[in-house]
């Protein structure tokens, strides 16, 4: 230790400086008793003014409870401190946290204690005295369980060894790989490296590469490393396409005979026009003037995907597919999703039906939930569906035009109970065969969009409703239910202080049909207002995510008291659970184990919100990739997000967002006031706030770290 500091004995060491290498020193004898002389000897302090320095910070490291005095002159780390367990979270620049076990204020872990944990490692701690007017510090003393150590980066490649190059956040270090572990990868290739180890006193993790996934900049690799960085599979087993290919398409007589036939009944699908695999299918037909039965035929995924099969094990573990902008990464084999359950026209399909008798004022008579056989008729694009309830004309103009009738009447219904009208606008983009973005559009909800939404929200509440209103003295059996939980006081709070700056209000206590009226009454009054977008963004992260969950709170957003997914198991793994379970239980059967189905709850909210920033990387990505052509260009935007580091800028031509970096705002020296948002220039007092209109140039693009930067243009 002492040749470190021989450099720095020349110049006079500031006080921070020598605190750090003082604390670093007691925590490598953290079981020794250290006398001053040794201390002095081991930092090379041989001048006067560095011992009186030293002595400084050692009676404030005393007073703060840091260290102990054994004996005169003599110093210990004070570890008496609680051990603790929970989550160590790793920063790119140093700044690692531990979260405790028991949900407490998050404390800081130098990269000296770190003992090399990596992100998301479940560690024990020792927790120090807190010293004054510092953060709560802790260091790792054991590392209980690994994470994830798998890192996608790129590599490069030298005669000996390589590196791994990673874009990753929590990782500060490149990681090193010996040539005998590179795989066959050369420099610029896209990698998957697992870490092997992470020596004491190595700088470095040394890992070994699992696959390589292709040259950087092409776009299967670059989709390939998003999946791969979130942990998502990128190929699909073999094993499991073959366990596929083996079962039969063909529908037995016998099968038919077990059914509710509707191939006789005018039965069509309305998807988007690229899709492929077709959950849900609509018939209806006329019982009587002014009542109809309608069905919602979803594909019966269940009869071919026995519980238990390799087939299920795998959809168990992705519980859901992943949609990133070129690409489905399917939750089935394609030839269960874009074959045998898909609802394509004009073939037979088996499907799990929910049937309805509802009136033309869209009051439910009856409903059933039967397995059933159907033919569709036709397949409609959004598109073609929406030129029909425009135009009142083009096939099956009669039903489609009753559907959207009834659609537009239970959508009221659920507004009027105190469901929150969110309509989002997709930003999607037009690729051409190379996966390049040639075109940005964005993609809005019309109502072809929301009568089919409306009748699978519907069937969804009857299915949980069917097994979850029971009797008072009766015990509902176990059902995966989809819960939504009211908002936080707190963030609605936030948000009422919020939108107050642009002359909205909104009320923050109350009943729940109080507050979501209110809600509702804000995003009425945004439409079509500069700050809508920005407002709308705000108000969604003010809500609690939707989850899934067997214990029933209801649905706070749709304003139902018993909700689940029923309508896409070709895609979503609890929509499978609740066809089994729904099945087993109007066969008579028991109640299935509460908490093994708890925990494949837990595990598919988990693969969703993993699928959802999978989801957003991809489209980053893209969005970076288009503007990295634009160059120079200048843009309005609109101030989307604003930190100590800078502005944010969502651009109104194609919602591209990219940063203006706080060193790029030169005019003035800017402070970050957090409680309103916005940055203060001290001098001139110019402020930038959220919302605000302004004008920027692409400035750089870096594809790589999915990171756009732009420039203020005055």
């Amino acid at each position: 230790m002492a040749k470190k500091n021989e450099k720095k004995a020349g110049k006079r060491m500031k006080k921070g400086e020598l605190s750090e290498l003082v604390m670093n020193l007691f925590h490598s004898k953290s079981a020794e008793t250290l006398s001053l002389k040794y201390i002095f000897a081991e930092l090379n302090l041989t001048t006067h003014p560095s011992k009186m320095l030293c002595m400084d910070i050692i009676y404030e490291l005393l007073a703060d409870d840091y260290i102990a005095e054994i004996e005169k002159g003599k110093y210990k780390l004070n570890n008496r401190g609680t051990e603790m367990t929970g989550i160590f979270q790793r920063k790119s620049n140093g700044k690692n946290s531990f979260i405790p076990d028991d949900g407490g204020e998050p404390i800081f872990v130098a990269e000296r204690n770190s003992a090399h944990a990596m992100n998301k490692d479940r560690v024990r701690i020792a927790f120090y005295a807190k010293r004054k007017n510092r953060d709560a510090e802790g260091e790792v003393i054991e590392i209980l369980e690994r994470a994830d150590d798998t890192f996608v980066g790129t590599l490069e490649v030298a005669k000996t060894y390589a590196f791994l190059v990673t874009e990753n956040r929590t990782l500060a270090n490149d990681i090193f790989i010996p040539r005998d572990k590179l795989k066959g990868g050369k420099t610029g290739d896209k990698a998957v490296v697992k870490i092997i180890e992470w020596p004491d006193k190595a700088k470095n993790p040394i890992g070994q590469v699992l696959d390589i996934l292709g040259t950087t900049g092409d776009n299967t690799t670059e989709m390939h490393a998003i999946l791969a960085e979130f942990g998502l599979p990128y190929v699909y087993p073999q094993a499991v396409e073959a366990a596929a290919e083996k079962i039969p398409a063909e529908i037995s007589k016998e099968e038919i005979a077990k059914r509710e036939d509707f191939r006789e009944v005018t039965t069509f699908t309305i998807d988007p026009k690229d899709a492929k695999d077709f959950d849900d299918a609509l018939s209806i037909r006329k019982i009587k003037d002014g009542l109809w039965e309608i069905g919602v035929h979803i594909a019966d995924v269940s009869h071919y995907v026995k519980e238990g099969s390799i087939i299920d094990k795998e959809a168990e573990k992705r519980a859901t597919s992943v949609y990133l902008v070129d690409r489905t990464i399917p939750m089935l084999p394609e030839r269960l999703c874009n074959f045998i359950c898909s609802l394509r026209p004009n073939e037979e399909k088996l499907a799990y039906s929910v049937i309805f008798d509802i009136t033309d004022k869209g009051e439910v008579k009856d409903s059933r939930i039967v397995h059933t056989v159907i033919k569709s008729d036709r397949r409609f694009t959004y598109e073609e569906a929406q030129t029909i309830i425009e135009t009142k004309k083009g096939d099956y103009q009669e039903e489609v035009l009753a559907m959207d009738h009834i659609a537009k009447i239970l959508r009221g219904k659920r507004f009027a109970a105190g469901a929150i009208n969110f309509d989002r606008y997709e930003v999607k983009f037009e690729i051409d065969e190379k996966g390049k973005p040639i075109n940005v559009y964005f993609k809005e909800s019309k109502d072809s969009n929301k009568l089919v939404e409306e009748f699978m929200l519907l069937a969804n509440k009857t299915v949980a409703e069917k097994i979850g209103k029971v009797p008072k003295n009766k015990n509902a059996k176990v059902l995966p239910y989809r819960i939504h939980d009211m908002p936080d006081p707190d963030k609605l709070e936030n948000l009422s202080q919020f939108i107050a700056r642009f002359g909205y209000k909104l009320r923050t206590s109350g009943t729940k049909i109080d507050i979501s009226k209110s809600i509702n009454h804000l995003l009425d009054d945004i439409q079509g207002k500069k700050e809508e977008n920005l407002i709308e963004t705000v108000s969604i992260r003010s809500m609690q995510k939707a989850r899934y969950s067997v214990h029933n709170i209801g649905h706070y957003g749709l304003a139902f008291d018993y909700y689940t997914h029923f309508t896409s198991p070709i895609r979503r793994f609890p929509d499978m659970m609740v066809h089994r379970l729904v099945t087993r239980y109007l066969e008579g059967g028991r109640t299935a184990l509460e908490s093994k189905y708890e925990d494949l709850c837990v595990h598919s909210s988990e693969m969703e919100q993993i699928a959802a920033n999978a989801e957003r990387a991809s489209v980053k990505y893209k969005q970076v990739e288009f503007m990295s052509e634009r160059l120079g260009k200048t843009y309005d935007g609109v101030i989307s997000g604003v930190t100590e580091w800078g502005l944010y800028v969502e651009l109104n031509e194609n919602k591209c967002e990219g940063m203006i970096p706080v060193r790029d705002l030169g005019d003035d020296y800017y402070e970050f006031d957090d409680k309103n948002y916005c940055l203060k220039g001290r001098k001139k007092h110019r402020t930038y706030s959220l919302g605000d209109a302004i004008t920027i140039k692409v400035a750089r693009a870096n594809i790589e770290k999915k990171q756009l930067d732009f420039a203020l243009v005055e």
